[in-house]
């Protein structure tokens, strides 16, 4: 009935570059032998998976950083301005999630309500962001084993401790990180959730014992004033300045009410990842019900963490005197307990092991379902018949991640991964608004409220945080999609399964 029902409104666009993939056509592709993921998560799993990307090592970091230069104290108000931004567009992934239980998060969520050619432009975005979101975990983590192997008198060789300061160099740790986390990947999906569990458990064990040992350092003298007076921050020049600056003239504003919201666009980055558990929809056992749970569940966890951990950074120590590059570690030592400094480092160490398998998992899903549309070469769709993964994508990428890892610095590239995560949080919130216009009819077993507020809310928070980056990222990203698209109409246009159904109208 429902299938009829959608038939006139996909006559209509069933061909060109917007032609849709009906959500009935999407699941069906899911039982292909070949072509199918093995059943395995639960809610917890998706949550522990949603809480294992989002917590790394901003959560040590980002938060001194933030309100030694944006905020003050009031940088727990901005995690609730991140928080709630990230909420809306949860609110929006969770609903298609659960309409469309299929690999591939927005880029799928794409292909059924805005058309083929917005799928794949979402679906390359997602690739870089990814990608690059791996490689960058990976030598970030690969710099907290070296300093805790450097503290036990092992030192790895310059040539093999990566790139830095201009000095050029492999970095192996990283290199073979990637590696292993390929292999645990290609083994199931139930391993590589067990292994982020106990990764995970690690973690926020860490995080929690850092909470209460912080507690009883808290001088409330340090929270005054808890908001700072407004200062006018010194604008940047060329394609270093937001964009926001170099389009509407607006300077950069800290602390006072100003910087609040300033500063929910810098850690709202800390949030990324919570949408990596749309991408496992497709592995899970009642994605109807699990995911929705998965994803506002690790994200309000988070939440509470970041505003107990930045409440108890800015309480031991005053704002204006915490360390930029490990504010929380120096801080205990400061007071005279180094124990924490370390347990805060190896907390980081092992926390961002979990960032980047759930990352290298993201990326390898959507990959694997652009494959199966035929966008991409078929051969990367086929999965593993023990394992149920999609074994041939996640090697492909493995390799490649691993090599941008050896061999990348982390500089610039992490913008790329924040510009690419917003612009898939708009796709996706348009794209709610338009399948409810276009198939009413479709059984949601999670609705978004408030629709279209909530994700006209969405689009506008997004787009506001993108507009806070430098403009350079901006060209680097539109460099990307250019690429993208020369593709797409070389390969993914004339290989696309949907357009050859279409141009087979007797066999339909």
């Amino acid at each position: 009935m429902s299938t009829q029902h959608g038939t006139p409104h996909d006559s209509r666009r069933n061909r060109g570059l917007f032609r849709t993939k009906t959500v009935e056509q999407s699941i069906r592709d899911t039982e292909e032998p070949e072509h199918a993921l093995k059943k395995s998560l639960s809610a917890l799993d998706l949550t522990v998976f949603g809480v294992g990307v989002v917590i790394g090592t901003g959560i040590f970091v980002l938060t001194g950083k933030i309100a030694k230069e944006q905020a003050g104290p009031a940088v727990a108000l901005s995690f609730v301005v991140a928080g709630v931004v990230c909420a809306l567009a949860a609110l929006c992934y969770a609903e298609f999630a659960s309409t469309v239980p299929v690999a591939g998060s927005a880029y799928t969520f794409s292909y059924a309500s805005l058309g083929e050619l917005p799928a794949w432009i979402i679906g390359w975005d997602l690739i870089l962001e990814l990608a690059l979101g791996c490689a960058v975990v990976a030598v970030g983590w690969s710099g907290y084993v070296r300093s805790l192997l450097d503290s036990a008198g092992l030192h790895l060789p310059a040539a093999l401790s990566g790139t830095h300061e201009g000095r050029f160099g492999f970095d192996l740790l990283a290199f073979l990180l990637v590696l292993l986390l390929t292999a645990i990947l290609v083994f199931g999906m139930k391993l590589s959730s067990r292994v982020t569990a106990v990764v995970v458990g690690i973690k926020v064990t860490v995080v929690l014992l850092v909470i209460v040992a912080g507690a009883f350092f808290i001088n409330g003298a340090n929270y005054t004033p808890f908001i700072p007076p407004s200062e006018t921050g010194e604008a940047s020049s060329g394609l270093g300045a937001p964009l926001s600056q170099l389009m509407f003239g607006l300077a950069p504003a800290t602390f006072g009410t100003m910087g609040i919201f300033a500063a929910a666009a810098v850690v709202f980055f800390a949030f990324i990842g919570f949408d990596i558990v749309a991408t496992a929809a497709e592995e899970t056992r009642n994605p109807q019900r699990d995911v929705p749970r998965g994803i506002l569940g690790s994200l309000a966890i988070c939440t509470l963490l970041y505003v107990a951990v930045s409440i108890v950074v800015t309480g031991m120590q005053k704002y204006s005197k915490l360390s930029t590059d490990a504010p929380l570690a120096d801080a205990f030592k400061d007071l005279g307990h180094p124990f924490f400094a370390g347990v805060i480092s190896f907390g980081a160490a092992v926390g961002l092991t979990s960032v980047s398998m759930i990352l290298l998992l993201g990326q390898s899903r959507v990959f694997f379902a652009m494959s199966r549309d035929g966008l991409l070469p078929r051969a990367f769709s086929r999965s593993h018949p023990r394992f149920g993964t999609p074994y041939r994508s996640t090697i492909a990428l493995g390799a490649v991640v691993a090599v941008v890892a050896g061999f990348t610095s982390i500089d610039e590239l992490a913008e790329l991964v924040n510009i690419g995560t917003l612009f898939a949080f708009v796709v996706v919130a348009v794209g709610v608004i338009l399948l409810r216009r276009s198939r009413p009819d479709l059984p949601r077993s999670f609705r978004t409220p408030l629709v279209p507020l909530v994700p006209v809310l969405s689009v506008a928070a997004s787009v506001w945080l993108m507009l806070n980056l430098p403009a350079e990222t901006w060209v680097r990203f539109a460099i990307w999609m250019v690429l993208g698209f020369v593709i797409y109409f070389l390969y993914g246009r004339s290989h696309s399964r949907l357009g050859l159904r279409n141009r087979q109208p007797a066999k339909e």
